[in-house]
Order: structure tokens, then sequence, then C-alpha cells
């Protein structure tokens, strides 16, 4: 049976879930039933409306009883957070007016991530729908942005990729220790990055026992992760960034290279001291950590190393994609919005084997 929370009604945060249906909704709703602060009113589909959570979810049978309803401005309104976890293109069009009518919003889409409208419709081939807002947005990576998430009213969910390696090269960039001007980052990535969708190239009887790079001429999260490394080096970042597609369901690996500036850095020490006190952040000095160490949880594991004499620097880092790379870093942000312990209702384990 769920635990039932001892906190009364005015004590929760009421939320709502516009498209819930795909595997980062299904993993913020596991995440959110557990939440001892969360209150979840409304959960929005279009295709799915009427449909029990628990029919389309059964591993949420006790803990959500709600159905799916058609998308509903007023039920939206009455929420004190709305999470997106649709499309790109879908929250542009509907925080506005959520916004004015009081309501915080979390994007895990990628509407409000890059500043420039010109690169957004360039890589996702629309117009923004509110340029305006863009400007306000929160980037919600809070190892970055942390007190600007707390006030916020309006979070863009970084990316999966964009996660994993921003955290990975961060220490190194702050500390003017590595050439920006070469910057590769080696990323792979399970088939559930890819969406809940029926596509050929995702079956596993496609993708099973092989292993391939795509988007090779370029991908839509590299301006994405440009732009973070460039907000913490102060100069222009030249980034070499090419996902693979891996045979397996959850897990981001992303091998990270550069050259060092300062060949005497310890650099152990200065992710140590980078990191010290995050909660979800966890540094393995001498170790290769591995997605499965991750599955699961909201945590970015991390290595460091030199490779021999050469002067370049290896980062390792792996989180998994639903949950720091999408609903778990929704929730941690939620977390901060709402004054509350950043760790509230993330404390699960990683699941082995």
């Amino acid at each position: 049976m769920p635990v039932q929370s001892t906190n009364s009604a005015s004590d929760l945060i009421r939320i709502g879930i516009v498209g819930g249906t795909g595997y980062t909704g299904a993993e913020l709703l596991r995440i959110l039933a557990r939440h001892p602060r969360a209150a979840i009113s409304v959960i929005t589909s279009r295709s799915e409306s009427g449909l029990s959570v628990a029919e389309l979810f059964p591993h949420l049978r006790g803990h959500i009883d709600l159905r799916f309803t058609e998308p509903d401005s007023g039920a939206l309104a009455d929420c004190d957070l709305v999470f997106f976890a649709t499309p790109n293109g879908t929250a542009m069009r509907s925080a506005p007016e959520l916004l004015e009518r009081g309501v915080r919003v979390i994007d895990l889409a990628a509407d409000f991530r890059l500043r420039d409208p010109a690169v957004w419709e360039h890589w996702y081939g629309m117009p923004h729908h509110c340029p305006e807002l863009l400007a306000e947005a929160v980037y919600g990576l809070p190892e970055l942005n942390r007190a600007a998430v707390r006030t916020a009213r309006l979070v863009a969910n970084p990316g999966c990729y964009p996660t994993a390696v921003t955290l990975g090269f961060l220490p190194l960039l702050e500390a003017r220790a590595i050439d920006p001007s070469w910057l590769v980052a080696d990323a792979k990535s399970g088939a559930s990055g890819a969406g809940r969708k029926v596509t050929t190239g995702l079956l596993m009887a496609e993708i099973g026992e092989s292993f391939k790079a795509y988007s090779v001429t370029g991908h839509r999260h590299a301006p994405e992760i440009a732009q973070n490394l460039m907000q913490f080096s102060g100069v222009e970042v030249n980034l070499t960034f090419v996902p693979h597609l891996v045979p397996m369901i959850r897990g981001i690996e992303a091998t990270l290279y550069a050259r060092l500036a300062d060949p005497a850095v310890d650099l152990e020490r200065l992710y140590a001291e980078r990191y010290a006190g995050e909660a979800f952040i966890d540094l393995m000095p001498g170790g290769h950590p591995d997605t499965r160490s991750v599955r699961g949880a909201n945590l970015c594991r991390i290595a460091v190393a030199r490779q021999g004499d050469t002067g370049v620097v290896v980062v390792q880092s792996v989180i998994d994609n639903l949950v720091k790379g999408a609903a778990g870093q929704a929730v941690q942000n939620m977390n901060l919005m709402f004054g509350l312990d950043e760790s509230m209702g993330l404390e699960s384990l990683a699941l082995l084997p």
C-alpha cells in the first residue's frame, strides 16, 4: 500500500501534468506518487483522455487514482505548478497564460532552453511562440543555477545529453584548466531517450546487438550544451558532439575529452571542490562509472583522469536519461522552487541488476 502523507491539504503542492503518457511522463508520475508534498490534481492527454492512469501504467496501481483528461486551461490554472512532459513546441503555446494566472511552469521539453529564438527556429523547425519569455526562463540545472531556480516562475528543464556533458566539463571550464577551443563529447544513450513511440529504428530487434552514431552532422542538443559551456568559460567554445544509440533501455554515458591548459592541475581536487555538498553528484576517483549504477536514481556519477603524458583529460559522466536527465531533475527543480529540501522524493537508490 502507498505511504499516506501526514501533510494537510494546504501543505501540498497542487500539480498538473500536461502530456503524461510518454516515458518521461511515466517517470514523473512514479517519482511524484511517493513525494510527501506533491498532490497530482490533473494529468492531460488528448490521445488517452478518459483512460485511468493505472490502466496505462500498471506499476502505478494503488498509487495514483486519476484519469487522463483533455487539456483544460481552467483546471491547469487551479494548480500551483504545471509540468509539461510534451513534444517540443507545446509548452510555449500554453505557458504564457498559465504564468499570467500565477501558475509556475517546468517544461521538460526544449521550448525555453535556448536564449536566441533564431537558433531555436533553426534547430526545431518552427518559430518560437513567445520569445519574450526566453530571457526570463531559468535553465534548470541546479548545480549551475540553484539560486535562480529558487525564485523562478518558469524553468527550462535541461536535456539529457546536455546534463551529462555540462556537469562533466563544468569544473574544468570554470577553472580555465582546459582549452575551450578543443572539446569533444562522445555520448551514448539508451532507446528511451527517443521517447515512447513506434519507430522501426528503435525496435529492440533493430537496435539489439548493434551500436551506431547518429546526427553526426549536428544534433539539436549541441547548441544547448555550447550555451551552457560558454556561460562558464566566458569565451566561445568549439565543441564536437556526437551522440550514439546503444542497445539498452535507460542511461547516458558521456566520454569527454579536452586538452589541459595547465598540466599541473590537480584534477580530482578540482572536481571535489566544485561539487562539494552536491547531493546528486558522485565522484569516483580512479573509477569507471557505468550506466546501470545510476539506473532509476537522480544521480550523475563522474570520473576524471589524465591520459598518460599527452595533456589530454578524459571525463566519464553517467546519468539515467529519464531521471537526472529529465523527470528527477524536474522534481529537484520543483523542490527548490517551493523551498523544500532539494532531495525530497528523490532518495531512491539505483536498481541493480
